[in-house]
């Protein structure tokens, strides 16, 4: 769905590079704060057609002018950025009018009593994965940066525990 100028928020160790499509992307420029993730994904990228520039930076501020990309593709990494709301007011920025922001996230369950223990054992989780937020209300946060859902999808995944599971897919647009 990638095409243009993507940015991709939080590239990590590169697991979306081999999905890209060459003749849809010009480049894809990857934002990340860890050298060492970036230094995985530059790897990855070694072995793919499609060229990838690698930015060392949080999402909080993203070191682009504004409207700068056509796509912004953002993988289960809201869950991580200390200020979400922060980080997508940029994205917002950076993002062309009309671009498109294609995004996967866990987030709050819609069940009140697995959403009630989302909340309870958020803090500890937090310390133990990486600054993961299990109960970030994951549409709210990207309707209220100003980006307008276009379709999204939303199911807990059958494989990992309700708690964790509760999955946001889909496409947002920037106006």
């Amino acid at each position: 769905m990638a095409k243009g100028l993507v940015l991709e928020v939080g590239i990590g160790s590169g697991l979306n590079i081999p999905f890209y499509d060459s003749a849809k992307v010009d480049k894809v420029l990857g934002l990340d704060p860890s050298s060492e993730l970036n230094e995985l994904a530059a790897k990855v990228a070694s072995t793919h057609d499609v060229p990838v520039e690698f930015i060392l930076s949080g999402a909080e501020d993203i070191p682009l002018p504004d409207h700068h990309v056509d796509t912004v593709l953002i993988t289960y990494t809201l869950c991580t950025i200390p200020d979400v709301a922060a980080a997508n007011k940029e994205i917002l920025r950076v993002l062309k009018p009309g671009g498109v922001m294609i995004f996967c996230e866990h987030g709050v369950a819609p069940d009140v009593n697995v959403s009630k223990w989302q909340s309870r054992i958020n803090p500890l989780w937090s310390k133990l994965a990486g600054g993961c937020n299990l109960n970030r209300d994951i549409p709210a946060l990207i309707t209220d940066a100003g980006f307008s859902i276009e379709s999204m999808q939303e199911m807990y995944l059958p494989s990992t525990p309700k708690i964790a599971g509760y999955n946001y897919w889909g496409t947002a647009v920037a106006w």
